[in-house]
């Protein structure tokens, strides 16, 4: 297997050559003739190699629901491995497929291809009756779920956890945060607390589960005592855990084992992120966030696969922006603009239903996003929702609304963000239908010239471009999977020579 990082690693001298000879000119020739020998060599192993493996890493890179499941879907075709890393059921991937339409919740978007390797990270938190219902839903629809397994190391969000959820954020009254109320958060707190429970958990000796069970009930009394939540009893969470057991065994397995041995197979993963990087809990505008890592460094900590194996981070932001829930949003648009992209870009969540809100691209939030994540190219998705608009404004940069302090990089406090208006350029719009163009030189002249400006202001080039809701209605201008010509596809089972299932 030959990856882009080893070439870059055969190629370090190059590098080396090029500070010498600022500083030693006389060695030119000498250092010159070594780095065009690295460059050569560097070559020949690529091309000799049987196969260039690559692993990509999905993020959002704006407020989430930025279309990740479509670039995710698309891009599994030439994948071997597809991983959901982080989040919970508070995610709504929504997946348009030969006609139908899927909208998933914690099943990887990959699951649709009938030969992909399906995973659910040891990052995320897991809702089994939702998980459940979806596999359910997959099989009926004539989908089989052999492929999909979960990690033994995912947290199990109990039944508790949602009721929590929901009376942590009535009791916040005017200040909510706009959480699902899925019970995510406090899945998350418990697990962070050492208080939590793991799906590896459900399969040890009773006496193990047993005192789990009983540690996280003492430890969430207190709060669900003060919250007037009903308070279940250990017998309710032993009936709970024995049912899902069961039902879950046929997936569960040791996830971080099963991921290195298909890189040692030479298989491409592909990473599925979820929410999005405003929405990061490290990075995003907090206290509104989620409870996880969704930027590039979650899909690592998440998956079990260190960063030195990671070759690309796509991007996936919308050709305009978004957001659900509470929190500063400085491109948000209250006229008819903001009711044009609501409506015709279908701007409702897909797990709550709530319509979000909408505004004009932000390329100060865009760079930030390139930085956090190492972004190495942007999907731009929904770019068809402006076809109609008569002109589109981008944002390029904040103002202080009191002092006009202009503002180039995504400020870390909110109340900073909160003071900030956008400074806009503005494009002429297009004015056509976009939905049946594939190649990006036939899109129109105003269309490339936006989309210019974006990726230069984004610091980061597009190298793919979605045009309508189906997987056919993408324009690719860089593919991020590459592999040698001469390369076939595995057609292999997965359920041989990987980790066992629960027994």
């Amino acid at each position: 297997m030959i990856r882009f990082s080893s070439i870059v690693r055969l190629n370090q001298p190059v590098r080396v050559s090029l500070q010498k000879m600022r500083c030693e000119p006389p060695l030119f020739a000498a250092w010159a003739e070594l780095a065009l020998y690295s460059y050569t060599f560097g070559l020949r192993v690529w091309y000799e190699g049987n196969s260039l493996v690559t692993h990509v890493v999905i993020v959002g890179a704006q407020w989430g629901d930025e279309g990740k499941a479509k670039i995710t879907d698309m891009l599994a075709e030439s994948a071997d491995v597809v991983i959901r890393c982080q989040g919970g059921c508070n995610a709504g991937h929504t997946v348009s497929h030969q006609g139908n339409v899927f909208k998933f919740h914690l099943i990887p978007s990959g699951m649709l291809y009938p030969n992909k390797l399906c995973i659910i990270g040891p990052g995320t938190v897991i809702n089994p009756h939702v998980l459940l219902q979806e596999i359910d839903t997959m099989q009926a629809r004539g989908y089989s779920t052999a492929n999909l397994r979960l990690s033994d190391r995912a947290h199990l969000t109990l039944p508790f956890h949602a009721l929590l959820d929901k009376a942590r954020e009535n009791a916040l009254a005017g200040k909510k945060i706009g959480t699902t109320g899925r019970g995510i958060a406090p899945t998350y707190m418990d697990k962070v607390g050492r208080n939590g429970i793991r799906i590896g958990d459900l399969y040890a000796p009773q006496s193990f589960l047993t005192e789990r069970l009983t540690h996280t009930l003492e430890q969430n009394k207190a709060q669900l005592s003060a919250l007037a939540v009903d308070i279940p009893t250990l017998s309710d969470l032993q009936a709970f855990c024995k049912e899902i057991a069961e039902q879950l065994k046929p997936y569960v397995c040791d996830t971080v084992a099963l991921v290195h041995q298909a890189i040692k197979r030479d298989e491409s993963l592909l990473f599925e992120g979820a929410q999005g990087t405003l929405l990061d809990v490290d990075y995003g505008t907090y206290p509104f966030v989620t409870s996880s890592n969704a930027t590039a460094g979650g899909a690592c900590t998440g998956s079990g696969v260190g960063p030195s194996q990671i070759d690309q981070v796509i991007g996936v932001m919308k050709a305009y922006t978004t957001r659900v829930g509470e929190g500063p949003f400085p491109t948000e648009l209250h006229d008819h603009i903001g009711k044009h992209l609501l409506e015709v870009g279908q701007e409702f969540g897909t797990t709550t239903g709530r319509p979000r809100r909408c505004g004009w691209f932000d390329s100060v939030l865009a760079r930030y996003s390139t930085q956090v994540n190492g972004l190495t190219g942007l999907a731009i998705t929904k770019i068809d929702v402006m076809d109609d608009l008569d002109e589109i404004k981008l944002c390029v940069a904040y103002e202080h609304r009191e002092t006009k302090e202009r503002f180039h990089q995504f400020p870390s406090h909110i109340t900073t963000l909160a003071e900030l208006d956008p400074v806009y350029e503005t494009f002429p719009g297009w004015k056509q239908p976009l939905q049946n163009i594939r190649r990006y030189e036939d899109l129109p002249t105003e269309t490339r010239q936006y989309l210019k400006r974006l990726s230069e202001l984004s610091e980061a080039p597009v190298q793919i471009l979605s045009v309508g809701p189906e997987r056919d209605q993408t324009i690719i201008l860089e593919e991020p999977f590459q592999k040698t010509a001469s390369l076939k596809k595995k057609e292999h089972s997965h359920g041989a020579q990987e980790p066992s299932l629960i027994s």
